[in-house]
């Protein structure tokens, strides 16, 4: 995934300038699958005053850096079509750079492969505070371009948001569906994985991660997938009542 250059134009200069909203007048470009951890992100940067555009793919992402010029990209380790790392890589080797690129996953493991690609920093999923997720950004940037003097931090926490949380587990439901091979289960674990941290639901986290475990140890997945197809139904089912 070589690529020297995003496109011809120069990225904008920009900097923190409000104090309640340090992120005013900054776009950014979230590269994520996942609907819940997407809508998060929304909300953060809402809150935080930035403009946010979405890509779902490696492939999405990369025609968005053909036209728009964000000044933050974050990318999700786990995407359908590749390696987030890889994508990072390709992100930071190419000019002009991006000023922030930062890597995201539910699993904090992954925080040494995105950083070795290049990212500037890492978040660990739910990203929830939205002091965190400032700081994030405003520590990746240049000096010049961070707030000046005291800033009070944000206490703020964004929950999942319920309609996203139905369109993850629906997703689930549909790649269930067609589960066959090897990489559709390495895709479904660590998706499912990752929602269920966002909705803090250990007991599917743990049944996530059970399907992950016995497929690299070579198990029978029969039970593992009954058993997940029953508590995303169970879920989706909940959503639909609340």
């Amino acid at each position: 995934m070589e690529q020297d250059r995003i496109g011809a134009e120069e990225f904008p200069t920009w900097r923190a300038t409000l104090p309640d909203r340090p992120l005013t007048g900054l776009t950014v470009l979230v590269v994520e699958d996942s609907r819940v951890a997407s809508e998060a992100v929304r909300l953060l940067c809402l809150r935080s005053g930035a403009r946010i555009r979405r890509a779902d793919s490696i492939r999405s992402a990369l025609r968005h850096l053909q036209t728009y010029r964000p000044g933050a990209v974050i990318v999700d380790l786990g995407l359908p079509d590749g390696d987030g790392a890889d994508m990072i890589a390709t992100i930071a080797k190419a000019l002009p750079r991006v000023p922030v690129i930062l890597g995201i996953s539910g699993d904090p493991a992954n925080r040494d492969a995105a950083l070795r690609a290049g990212a500037d920093g890492f978040l660990v999923k739910p990203i929830e505070s939205l002091a965190v997720f400032q700081q994030a950004i405003l520590a990746a940037l240049p000096p010049e371009a961070r707030p000046q003097g005291l800033r009070v931090l944000p206490d703020d926490v964004i929950p999942a948001d319920p309609g996203a949380l139905r369109e993850d587990l629906a997703h689930v439901v549909d790649v269930l569906s067609q589960a066959d091979d090897t990489e559709a289960i390495e895709y479904i674990a660590r998706f499912l994985a990752g929602v269920a941290r966002s909705a803090h639901d250990r007991m599917l986290e743990d049944a996530a991660t059970a399907l992950a475990r016995d497929h690299a140890d070579g198990r029978a997945l029969a039970m593992d997938l009954a058993r997940i197809s029953g508590l995303v139904q169970d879920r989706l089912a909940a959503v639909r009542i609340s």
